[in-house]
């Protein structure tokens, strides 16, 4: 069991923050979203040109570098040097919660097998949105991510999951959502 250890006594490591950005609207930052990148000292982005324009609109002046599925296991032996230097990096992906569907999720287990603290600053989540928006009853519901491109695969993928989707019982409902 991982006990969140941003809650647990002092550590001479410096913290990894994950930080939700907004889908689209940049008014549903969060204040404290904003407060974390500008303390923090650097920004992991899955892409710096799109989290430039959400540093400049709120007035950040940290700084940034590029972290992607392309370049993660070159980065993340780096970035946890830096964190056990005491260096605190906030990671944000383009849109939304960080770890989703992006290098962080690999971040984060190195983070904690090092035992070094994450610390989640929660924001926008488009899945969560569409699911409240949709007019379904959201409980119980089964997130399984971003569907695959390629249609094969998406036919394979939903082949996978007919079993879970049967209901076993009549009160076992599930609401299944894709991002597609």
């Amino acid at each position: 069991m991982q006990i969140q250890k941003s809650f647990k006594g002092q550590s001479p490591y410096g913290k990894l923050y994950l930080v939700a950005t907004p889908i689209g609207n940049l008014e549903d930052m969060t204040f404290r979203a904003i407060q974390t990148l500008k303390e923090v000292d650097w920004i992991a982005a899955e892409d710096t040109r799109n989290t430039g324009l959400l540093l400049k609109h709120f007035d950040i002046s940290t700084k940034q570098f590029s972290f992607h599925e392309h370049n993660a296991k070159e980065k993340i032996p780096d970035l946890i040097g830096w964190l056990k230097q005491g260096q605190n990096i906030a990671q944000v992906s383009d849109a939304g919660l960080p770890s989703i569907s992006d290098p962080g999720h690999d971040l984060v287990k190195a983070a904690i097998e090092e035992d070094i603290a994450v610390v989640t600053v929660p924001g926008a989540s488009a899945g969560i949105s569409a699911l409240i928006a949709s007019g379904l009853a959201p409980q119980p519901h089964i997130f399984y991510g971003f569907l695959p491109r390629k249609s094969g695969q998406q036919k394979q993928f939903f082949e996978s999951k007919k079993s879970i989707l049967r209901p076993r019982f009549s009160m076992n409902l599930h609401i299944v959502w894709l991002i597609l």
